[in-house]
């Protein structure tokens, strides 16, 4: 896992710019970002990732997006606390601050 290109983050911190006190911080390998003390996304390699509910979760099975998951030695682990931004989505400010 990586962080990702640094132009990538830049993208997306720039299109997530209304985003009230956006930081972005280290995370596990990649980049957390933070919006008034709160994360809500990592950003692991070039893949954007925001943190889902029980009651938004479906939303984002709907948008045929796949949650965060990564490969020990003994198993695949899946993070269903995260899943990945459609790129289309990225495309478009408004609806990403939406999904936000």
């Amino acid at each position: 896992m990586s962080a990702g290109s640094s132009s990538f983050v830049a993208f997306i911190v720039e299109q997530l710019v209304g985003m009230e006190q956006l930081q972005s911080k280290p995370f596990f390998g990649g980049i957390g970002l933070v919006s008034c003390d709160t994360q809500f996304a990592m950003l692991m390699g070039n893949t954007l990732y925001f943190a889902v509910s029980d009651a938004t979760r479906p939303q984002y099975e709907q948008m045929g997006s796949q949650c965060f998951a990564y490969n020990t030695k003994a198993r695949r682990v899946q993070v269903k606390k995260y899943f990945e931004v459609p790129a289309e989505v990225l495309e478009d400010p408004t609806a990403l601050l939406t999904l936000a």
